[in-house]
Order: structure tokens, then sequence, then C-alpha cells
């Protein structure tokens, strides 16, 4: 079994169309069959489920019908394609590591929140110091950066920590990020000036992130103790937009301290906020690049 191959398979089965995945790896869609069929020979069965269309009947809207999908020998061999691709990176990146300069790409996930306030600094002292290495950054939550370092995608993440760390990932913490309750000028919420217990702020709506980040999670656990139900207006993963939310009167919210400014004011609450831990995370058993080396030297400097 070729690499160029496996490759396609793991294309085909994660686009499920031919087409799709041709235009992924830059190729035409027959050399793309091909490669598939010539891995279907030497395992000597097919790998996907291919089900014949009449042309003049061709609808967009029915054309999720028409995926392709795995069969059960191509769902077999999936997870072990991705091993060994994995396993042939890694060996490639150990013989490149036996090699002393700092270059090629270097690919790292991030949030939108610590791209935008913790990293600008670093990334600039980087690319100033290593010219030869081709930074690719991928902004995404920092749950779904976990799935990319997983799947090989990425070789570092610097995001929100998860609370318990995941089995093969190693974290290092770098910040505290507090978090504090905060409201725009005119909130009634601003307007109390003694300590805002629980009990009252869930009597206000509220904007916060996704019920699915660590973030959200931390304030949830901070109200489930107390046995209160939040009143959640809308939620969004941009923290960003979460504070223009909060800044124009729509609700309450709670955000890095970072975040406050002239158009906000922090609530004095009668309990203490939660902290966020942000840091870098990368694969236990995974072989870093010189170029993600020099990256996390300057990231413990900081």
């Amino acid at each position: 079994m070729d690499i160029p191959s496996l490759t396609a398979f793991l294309t085909v089965a994660e686009c499920g169309s031919f087409s799709l995945a041709a235009e992924q790896l830059h190729l035409t869609q027959p050399a793309v069959s091909k490669r598939i069929a010539s891995l279907e020979q030497q395992l000597g069965t097919p790998l996907f489920d291919r089900k014949k269309f009449d042309r003049k009947k061709f609808d967009r809207k029915n054309s999720a019908s028409r995926r392709t999908h795995l069969n059960e020998a191509g769902r077999t061999l999936l997870p072990r394609a991705r091993q060994m691709l994995e396993l042939m990176k890694d060996t490639r990146q150990q013989i490149n590591n036996l090699k002393t300069q700092i270059k090629g790409p270097l690919s790292l996930a991030t949030s939108h929140h610590i791209g935008l306030r913790r990293l600008p600094d670093i990334l600039k002292t980087f690319a100033r110091t290593y010219p030869d290495v081709t930074l690719d950054i991928r902004f995404v939550d920092s749950e779904a950066a976990y799935e990319l370092l997983h799947r090989g995608e990425v070789e570092l993440g610097v995001i929100t920590l998860a609370p318990g760390n995941p089995e093969n990932v190693l974290s290092r913490q770098l910040w505290n990020d507090p978090l504090v309750f905060m409201a725009c000028r005119e909130h009634p919420l601003a307007q109390i000036k003694k300590q805002v217990s629980p009990e009252v702020l869930c009597q206000y709506q509220a904007v916060l992130p996704g019920a699915s980040t660590f973030t959200y999670r931390l304030v949830q656990n901070l109200f489930d103790q107390q046995g209160l139900t939040l009143q959640t207006a809308m939620s969004s993963n941009y923290l960003e937009t979460i504070r223009m939310l909060t800044a124009i009167g729509i609700a309450w919210s709670i955000l890095p301290k970072s975040m406050l400014g002239d158009d906000l004011t922090e609530l004095r609450t009668s309990f203490q906020p939660p902290v966020r831990e942000l840091g870098y995370i990368r694969h236990e058993h995974r072989t870093l690049s010189n170029a993600a080396r020099a990256f996390l030297e300057l990231l413990d400097n900081t």
C-alpha cells in the first residue's frame, strides 16, 4: 500500500466524493479513481459503496444522497490508514530533525481571543527570528484544537486548556486568565451599589460562549453549585462578539478581565468568578519539528 493511494483513500473518505477529493488533492478525478482502484486491487476487495445515478434526473438538492460511503472493509481500513500515514509523517520528521536548520512549515491552532490578545508579539518575534519557517495558523475554538492535534493536522495548540487533560496530550499552562462579570454602564445590574448575588444575576439575561466551550462549562458549574439556572439570551464562540453585545446593553456577560474598557463596568459579585488556564498543547507521542521546538522555547520564555 503506497502513500499516494492511502492519501487518496483518506481524502475520498473525508470528502465523501471522488470529485471533491480530486479538487483537494489537485488531481483529476480519473487519477484519484485509479489510486483507489489500485488500493482495492492490492487488498482484494472494494472499499466504497458506489451507487450509479441517472444524470437526467440530476438534482443538486439530492446531491447529498449520492455521497460516496465506506463499506465495511473501508471502515476497517480507515483508522489503520491514518496510523500508517502518521507513522510515515513522524518518521520523516525525525529524519528532518537530524538537520539543525529551523525552517519549513509550522502548523498551530489557536483561538481568536488568544490570537488577538496574547500571540501578536510572540508571532512577530518568531517570524523575525526564523524567516524560513512558514506559519500555518488555524483559528478555531479551543475544543476543536484538541481534535486537530489528535488527527495530526497541527503540531501545537495555544488555547484555553481543558479542565481535564485528554489522553496522549501534553500541556503547559502559560497564563492565568481571570474572568469577571460585566455589563454596560446603563444596564440595571451596573446600578446596584452593593455586591450582586448569583440569584440576582439569574434574573437578567446573559450572553455567553457556546455550551460546548470550556469557558461556558466553568461558568455553568459556578451556577450549578448554587442550584441556579442561567437565562441565556444568545451565545457566540467569539469573545469579541460577546463583548460587543454586552457593550450595547443586550445582556450581562462574563469575560476575561483584559476585555474591560470604558464602555463596560465590572460587576462586584458576592462570589469569586472562575479563572481560565491558557497555555499550549502538543501530542505526547509525536516528534516535534525544529520549528515547533523553537516556538515552544519562545512561549516558555514569555
